[in-house]
């Protein structure tokens, strides 16, 4: 017997824990079955994570209610926005037309789920009708709604980010500084803000920086125009209503013009006609065109003036450097015309006052053949009467010719020798012809520098 029980004790104990393991396997099979024992079975359909995120039907919970937890909780919305094109910038109506695109994203703490129990899937598209979408719109925005394309469709992530994009043609206010014109830079402001929602509930940010947001925008650009995008930078401040304090995202935009064009069209051809408007002082007086040309260059300023007129806006408080640069052209040539005009006046006096002292002069010659000695007047009647006298219709005749004859002779020496019969008002209009053209230079020189060295500058 003793040697049984040393035989069977091993046995036993073994037959025992055998036991006790396919008690507990049995137990673990009842309350745990074939399946479930380990995990729950992946969901690999797009419906399954729509059912659970409680999406399969439209909820006005999720529409209207700002996607917190807690109320105290605050949304981060970040936006980030790329130029796509430069399309128009009008300076009269103080508006700068643009193509951008917008990348907004927030959080929504409803709408979270783990990838692992789908398959992998960490984000979902799903239409922005469904869930809550933040009321951020554009303070210098005029254009209409028929411009805004926005996409239809939300990419939601598994941690419960949202990201939504908006192509825009945005028509914005602008307050263009014209005083460099056409060699300007401008300083444009795009302001983001919510209109229901105070800094404690919405707060306005980006995800990029601005030199990020600038590449983007030069890489990008399909079209600029006239212009250059220069820079963009980034601000961020709350400003404050009375008691409510809105946060406020601000993209400045610095545009810069070509001015090639306008250089071409305006500034050159003023600058020529300044210059033809000085040569005309060489023109002699005589020729008689030195008037009509001065005229005809004042008229080729004007139209360049109308020009402008349709460009530049007419609210400007300060007078852009093109139209002080027309203005002035136009002041000089206008005073050079009204020179123009004194000289050839003073000219006329002079000649009429020559044509008195040579017919007083002849008068005098006439005279003293009249007191010739008697000896000379006896011995010329004694020849004329040796002569045939013509008749005196005849002697009236060839009397005129003879007159007419003196007379172009001594208007062919006075041409022949201009300074022998000048007079003193043809004098004067000399003198006032040189100081002019000294004062005329000197004033045009002194006015291209000072533009010159405003235009560098600015």
């Amino acid at each position: 017997m003793a040697a049984l029980r040393t035989r069977g004790g091993p046995v036993t104990a073994l037959n025992a824990s055998l036991n006790w393991i396919l008690l507990l396997c049995f137990w673990m099979s009842h309350w745990f079955p074939a399946g479930v024992s380990g995990s729950q079975p992946s969901d690999c359909s797009y419906y399954g994570l729509l059912k659970y995120l409680n999406l399969t039907t439209p909820s006005q919970v999720l529409q209207i209610i700002r996607p917190v937890q807690s109320w105290n909780h605050t949304t981060a919305v970040s936006l980030d926005m790329v130029m796509y094109g430069i399309l128009d910038v009008d300076e009269k109506c103080q508006t700068v037309t643009s193509h951008i695109w917008i990348e907004t994203h927030w959080k929504n703490e409803f709408l979270t789920w783990n990838p692992s129990d789908f398959c992998g899937m960490d984000k979902l598209t799903i239409p922005k009708s469904l869930v809550w979408n933040p009321d951020v719109g554009i303070d210098e925005d005029t254009s209409d709604s028929g411009s805004i394309r926005e996409d239809p469709l939300l990419i939601l992530m598994s941690s419960g980010e949202a990201v939504t994009t908006t192509r825009q043609r945005l028509t914005s206010t602008c307050q263009l500084n014209l005083l460099l014109f056409p060699f300007d830079v401008q300083r444009c402001n795009i302001t983001f803000s919510s209109t229901s929602f105070d800094t404690s509930s919405l707060k306005l940010g980006t995800a990029r920086n601005s030199s990020v947001i600038t590449s983007l925008s030069d890489e990008f650009m399909i079209t600029q125009g006239e212009w250059n995008l220069k820079n963009m930078q980034v601000f961020l401040y709350d400003q404050s209503n009375g008691n409510i304090s809105v946060s406020k995202l601000r993209y400045t935009v610095w545009l810069e013009r070509k001015p090639m064009l306008y250089v071409i069209n305006l500034i050159l051809p003023l600058f020529y006609l300044l210059i033809l408007d000085l040569a005309s002082f060489f023109i002699s007086e005589s020729s008689g065109e030195k008037l009509g040309f001065k005229v005809t260059i004042l008229l080729s300023i004007s139209v360049l003036l109308l020009i402008l007129n349709d460009i530049l806006p007419s609210t400007e408080d300060k007078l852009p450097m093109i139209a002080s640069y027309c203005v002035s052209v136009f002041t000089v040539v206008w005073l050079s015309v009204l020179e123009a005009m004194l000289v050839g006046y003073l000219s006329k006096i002079d000649g009429f006052c020559c044509k008195e002292d040579q017919s007083s002069g002849d008068l005098q010659q006439d005279a003293v053949r009249h007191e010739e000695p008697a000896e000379v007047q006896e011995d010329t009647k004694a020849e004329a009467v040796k002569t045939v006298l013509p008749p005196d219709g005849l002697q009236d005749l060839l009397k005129g010719i003879l007159d007419e004859v003196r007379a172009a002779q001594r208007e062919a020496g006075r041409r022949d020798k201009p300074d022998a019969q000048e007079g003193r008002f043809r004098r004067l209009a000399k003198t006032i012809d040189c100081v002019f053209f000294l004062l005329y230079f000197l004033v045009v020189v002194t006015f291209l520098l000072y533009l010159c060295i405003i235009w560098m500058n600015g």
